[in-house]
């Protein structure tokens, strides 16, 4: 097994993905870190954003962190290891895209374990979220790029989208997704 040095983001997510889920947390990868693994590298993060689905507590993510070589930094929330210029976030559940639930799970499988992540259909709600909520243009690009390199159910996208109140925001990340890569 590689060390966390020698980790990318997807290795050192997975590794703490599957030792959480060794302990009994179930913790999926969202935000940033999924745009960067969906757009192949086009978007780049630091920090990796690990859900905990079902609130498992604070105090035995932070058991099996520090057990894994992490400590906790600043609130609560962060945890850095001195191996690594990554650092985790655990935002908290339940895991959703506004107040819709995601209820399918993608895994990716590397040598240091089994990633949970979002699929790329609710990655691009996530980044349509703050695109629609907060008029965040860079969060239009990054679903636009997660649209143009993966498979996704656009209906899906669609019928949240309206549900959200947000059709014409919505034509204007179709009109792009459509466009050449």
């Amino acid at each position: 097994m590689k060390s966390v040095k020698e980790m990318n983001m997807e290795e050192l997510a997975a590794y703490v993905c599957t030792a959480l889920e060794n302990e009994g947390i179930d913790t999926v990868l969202s935000g940033g870190c999924c745009v960067e693994l969906y757009s192949h590298g086009r978007y780049t993060s630091d920090d990796i954003d690990l859900i905990d689905r079902y609130n498992g507590g604070h105090r035995k993510i932070k058991e099996i962190m520090e057990k894994l070589g992490f400590r906790e930094y600043s609130m609560k929330r962060y945890f850095v290891h001195d191996d690594t210029s990554f650092f985790i976030e655990f935002p908290r559940g339940p895991l959703g895209v506004e107040d819709a639930p995601v209820e399918k799970i993608a895994t990716r499988k590397s040598e240091t374990g089994i990633l949970k992540l979002l699929t790329p259909t609710d990655c691009i709600k996530d980044r349509l979220a703050a695109y629609y909520h907060w008029g965040d243009t860079q969060s239009l690009e990054q679903a636009v790029w997660v649209a143009q390199a993966n498979d996704f159910d656009m209906e899906s996208i669609r019928v949240w989208s309206l549900n959200e109140g947000m059709h014409e925001k919505y034509t204007i990340f179709e009109n792009n997704a459509k466009e050449e890569k």
